[in-house]
């Protein structure tokens, strides 16, 4: 699965930047999080559970940053198991480029999914993947246009 999506968020780079890089602000955007560890600047493990179609699953895994070039562009690498309901498993390449006060962040991922999520057919898998897309950056831009960049 390939996706592509760009998102004009109502606050400079250097804010955003350092937001998707705060493990305490993905943990409140990313739907269905329910835990997020970092284990090092470049690592973290994360625990999610998404209903896809039919199967709901616990996913546990890791994630790795890559080709970092602050505040401007990075790559997001991850893998997680989900039982018996199969794996995840994918990379973004996600850019910054200023625009006036708003950043524009653009991003191409690509995605595989394995097991009994594999048979549950591409259409839904590729439905899904953008709807919690949609919805991380949706919190995104909102924890940081309403609540500010301090969550407060």
């Amino acid at each position: 699965m390939d996706m592509t999506g760009q998102y004009r968020i109502g606050a400079a780079r250097d804010i955003v930047w350092a937001a998707l890089n705060d493990v305490e602000v993905l943990k409140l955007c990313i739907p269905g999080c329910e835990e997020i560890e970092q284990l090092s600047p470049t690592t973290m493990t994360a625990r999610v559970v998404q209903k896809i179609g039919p199967v709901k699953a616990r996913f546990e895994g890791n994630i790795e940053l890559l080709n970092i070039e602050a505040p401007a562009s990075y790559t997001i690498k991850g893998e997680g198991q989900g039982g018996v309901a199969g794996f995840a498993k994918g990379s973004a390449d996600v850019t910054l480029a200023e625009d006036g006060d708003e950043t524009v962040l653009e991003f191409t991922a690509q995605a595989q999914v394995g097991g009994k999520l594999a048979r549950l057919g591409s259409r839904l898998i590729d439905a899904t993947a953008k709807k919690v897309a949609t919805k991380f950056f949706d919190n995104f831009h909102t924890h940081l246009t309403e609540k500010g960049p301090t969550g407060g």
